[in-house]
């Protein structure tokens, strides 16, 4: 016990932690972690796990101290805490599936289109490199991915700024600038029973008539 806990000691000075600043439940958090990273290792995906799990538990404890812990940078640190569950587990499974291969073509670019903006609008770039995957048989990677999204303006921000343009522009137009109204026929009322039906009048001439005696 002695040993476990001068080598949690360790662990937090390492990382800049005094643990005569941390609350109880801050300190069974730790020790915590500490025990997970005992059993199962700090691989990889063992910090993944662990450093979702201790991002989003709100323990209090800062972002930069938690990069410490992890030996992670804490660029790395913030962009991981606002991953879901999912992206954390797909993130590990393309790690996985070894090195990327292929190259995204541009005739990928309809299917792809269709996926991020009909089929699935609130894709991650795992989503979509899943879907590229199954559909094309190609792994790329997510750098790969944000650029040939972008060169076709399918990334979020290109989006964005094409929805932002297009409200401004319709928040732009004239009053005047509608579609015209449709113009229906004037209905005539209707003659009751019995009664002739009226006749159109003969249109209005400027001309005036005159009269010609017979023809010799």
């Amino acid at each position: 016990m002695a040993t476990t806990a001068g080598l949690l000691a360790r662990w937090l000075k390492q990382a800049g932690i005094s643990p005569d600043r941390l609350t109880d439940e801050q300190k069974a958090v730790l020790q915590a972690a500490y025990q997970f990273r005992q059993n199962v290792g700090d691989d990889y995906y063992s910090n993944r796990l662990l450093g979702h799990f201790l991002l989003n538990c709100c323990s209090g404890l800062k972002v930069v101290q938690i990069a410490r812990l992890l030996k992670i940078s804490r660029p790395t640190a913030s962009r991981q805490q606002k991953l879901s569950s999912q992206e954390v587990i797909q993130a590990g499974h393309h790690r996985m599936a070894g090195r990327s291969h292929g190259k995204l073509l541009p005739r990928y670019a309809g299917p792809i289109a269709e996926f991020v903006l009909t089929t699935h609008p609130k894709a991650t770039h795992y989503d979509t490199l899943d879907f590229i995957e199954r559909t094309f048989g190609v792994r790329v990677s997510t750098v790969a991915l944000h650029k040939f999204l972008k060169k076709y303006g399918l990334d979020r921000a290109s989006r964005a700024q094409a929805l932002a343009t297009a409200n401004a522009g319709a928040a732009a137009e004239p009053p005047g600038s509608e579609a015209a109204a449709v113009l229906l026929p004037v209905m005539r009322a209707a003659v009751p029973p019995g009664q002739p039906v009226p006749l159109p009048a003969p249109p209005f001439s400027s001309r005036r008539r005159t009269t010609r005696g017979p023809s010799c």
